[in-house]
This record gives C-alpha cells, structure tokens and sequence, in this order.
C-alpha cells in the first residue's frame, strides 16, 4: 500500500502523475517567474498537476567556479513570488540542517540532494519542519538501502516522504537506470516513487569541469518509468536549455515539453487501463 502525500491540492499515490519541473538552478527572478508562468500553462492545458522547482544554490557543483544560484535569502523570495502569483507548491533543495526551517516557509517540499540521502540530521531537520520530505536516491545506493533514510523522517512522526530514484552509478562517470527500482522502493518504502527523467541522462563530471549527459534518451527514461508504475515525474526543463547555468546537458527544452508530456499521459492511461 503506498502511503499518499498531499502537497497542496496535489496528492501523490493515488493515481495521479504530478510533474515536479522548473530550471535546475534560479538564475534570475526574471527567468524564474518566466518559467513558472510558461510550465504552468503547458501543464494546465494537458492536465498534469504541477510543482515548480528550482534551487536558490547548487551545493555540490562539480567546480568550484560555477554557478551556484542567487543564495538562500534572494532565492526564497523569488519561490515566494512564484508561489503567490501562480497558485502553484514550489520546491527547492536544502545542503544543511539550519537551511530547513527558512526554507520550510516558502517551499511545499524540502527535497535532500542524492549525495546527501543518508545525512541524518538534514533528515531530520527537514521532517521536522513538517512539510513534505522528497529523498532523492544516492547514486551509490541500492533501492532497498532507501527504507533506512525514509525511516530516519518517519520516525520523526512526519509522514510526508517522496522519494525520487535518478539512477544508479555505474563504474566511474556513468548512470544506469533500472526501472526494477520504482516498484522495490514503493514496496520497501510504502512512500510514492517519483522518477527524475534528468539527472538520471547524466554522465557526471564528464566534460572538462562540468556534468554532461544525453539528453536524447530523457524521453525514453521517462516513457519506461510511466509504464513502470511511477508516482511523479521530476524533468528539469529551460527555455534555452544549451546556455542554462547549471546542468545544461540534460534539461529539457521547454518547446519540446508538451510533446512529451501528452507521451506520458497517454502511456499512464494505458497502463491505468492494464
């Protein structure tokens, strides 16, 4: 039985596939507020429930150098904006314990970046702010390993986990995605199983200081984790997505989106039907 999430009006686990989607990092209040206004359009029209992400900082950059985002303060401002003028649950990533309670005041969901899946006391300090929890699965981990960092934010008495798989580590720079993961940690786990179309392109630290990735084969990630059952679909997506500060390799373009996502629908009404 998953245990279903309400976000909002959104709830996960009972059928639905909400779309968590927005740039991967704010580069602007000017671009944000663009991109909310578009991604809500494309999603209302196809009927998809929505949240906006974006980070106000990428912690775990691969250079030192690049762009990290406008900071905690300016960024959850912008969140704020987003989340007045568009009616829309925002959420963003926090790195440190004492990022959760500010951050809970704005963002729906707190989610923990898959390097730091099994930090217990950024678990917990995001449980404990009582908004939902989105774990993104560690790399490193395998899908029956997620039951321990869900069990860290339960026993919390906060029930509201997501997790999110974003494939599996696969010798030095490569990620594999095996949809066997979706239905293990929905068993495992009880919790809704959200599947990062993304990162999950990735091939980290792969072009000179930066992530690269294919972010030809994101449609078919996707596709393959509809049919597998999942219970949310995470897509980083930008409207110049070859010039976007962060992760540019694999965020998809926002003109290719509605195509995919009428796939998607298509393909959970299918398997709905089974």
């Amino acid at each position: 039985m998953i245990r279903k999430v309400k976000v909002g009006k959104i709830i996960f686990g009972n059928g639905q596939l909400p779309l968590i989607s927005g740039p991967c990092v704010i580069e602007s209040r000017e671009h944000a507020l663009k991109m909310a206004e578009s991604l809500k359009k494309i999603t209302d029209s196809l009927g998809f429930p929505f949240i906006f992400k974006s980070s106000f900082d990428k912690a775990n950059r691969t250079s030192s150098t690049a762009f990290r985002g406008p900071g905690m303060e300016i960024g959850l401002a912008i969140l704020a904006e987003i989340k007045k003028e568009f009616d829309i649950p925002v959420l963003t990533d926090i790195h440190l314990p004492q990022q959760a309670g500010p951050a809970a005041e704005v963002a729906d969901i707190l989610q923990i970046p898959s390097f730091l899946s099994r930090q217990t006391d950024l678990l917990n300090a995001a449980a404990k702010t009582g908004r939902a929890v989105n774990i993104k699965k560690g790399q490193f981990l395998a899908p029956l390993k997620m039951k321990y960092a869900v069990n860290k934010v339960l026993e919390t008495g906060n029930n509201n986990v997501l997790v999110t798989e974003r494939g599996t580590s696969f010798g030095y720079d490569h990620l594999i995605s095996d949809m066997r993961a979706i239905p293990q940690i929905q068993e495992s786990t009880h919790c809704p199983v959200i599947f990062d179309a993304t990162h999950s392109a990735q091939v980290p630290s792969s072009t000179g200081g930066k992530t690269g990735g294919a972010r030809e084969y994101i449609p078919t990630l996707a596709k393959a984790a509809v049919a597998a059952g999942c219970d949310g679909i995470f897509m980083e997506v930008h409207d110049n997505a070859d010039a976007a500060k962060s992760d540019a390799a694999t965020q998809w373009p926002l003109e290719r989106l509605e195509k995919l996502l009428s796939d998607l629908k298509r393909i959970k009404a299918a398997v709905t039907s089974l």
